[in-house]
């Protein structure tokens, strides 16, 4: 009987995933049209994956921010609270910029021996629901050495999300509408989910 609760306890656990919001504070992250700034764009996505977690998922996932406010977080304490959560998942949130006529969506993960194929997976997840159901332009899963992925592979499936330039005059008016941040917040969460549910 006990080792039947302890099962059930094992797998009635949720999985933690921790949503990174990049930039913050006096680091506004790109700056694009209309003033538009990175770092509002990934709160309020951030914020909106929170929400329908909790109304859609019915808090399925036990979901955390690495900030709730407009503060600048390090990147190296943005790892350490997913190591310390001992995260599931850690999906990085930003925007793009160029200055070219650039746009679409990207998602990066870091090319390590750890966690690769199931951040692939995870990365593949989020970009097809997103280009499929919202139209972006696909741009790739590719690598990258960024710091707050070389930070966490080592011990969660991670992802950084590029969604859509800030530079672009139509992603950008798209960015600034709360109906269209839904959406991508949505798309986002349903990969994550879709990834969880089908985890390697």
């Amino acid at each position: 009987m006990i080792l039947m609760l302890q099962i059930c306890f094992v797998f009635g656990q949720k999985k933690v995933v921790v949503i990174d919001v990049g930039h913050g504070g006096k680091d506004t992250g790109a700056i694009g049209v209309n003033t538009i700034l990175e770092k509002e764009v990934v709160l309020n996505v951030a914020k909106e994956i929170i929400r329908l977690n909790k109304i859609l998922f019915d808090n399925k996932h036990n979901i955390y921010l690495t900030r709730y406010t407009d503060t600048l977080i390090s990147l190296s304490d943005r790892s350490r609270l997913a190591k310390a959560l001992k995260a599931d998942v850690f999906v990085s949130l930003h925007c793009n910029a160029s200055q070219t006529v650039s746009k679409g969506m990207e998602v990066y993960v870091h090319n390590s021996d750890r966690n690769i194929k199931v951040s692939i997976f995870l990365g593949v997840s989020i970009f097809n629901e997103s280009t499929r159901k919202l139209g972006f332009k696909k741009r790739g899963v590719k690598f990258a050495n960024f710091q707050v992925l070389r930070e966490t592979i080592n011990f969660c499936t991670t992802v950084l999300v590029e969604m859509g330039f800030v530079t672009n005059s139509d992603e950008a008016s798209y960015l600034l509408k709360p109906s269209n941040i839904k959406a991508l917040a949505l798309s986002i969460l349903i990969g994550i989910n879709n990834y969880l549910n089908t985890e390697l």
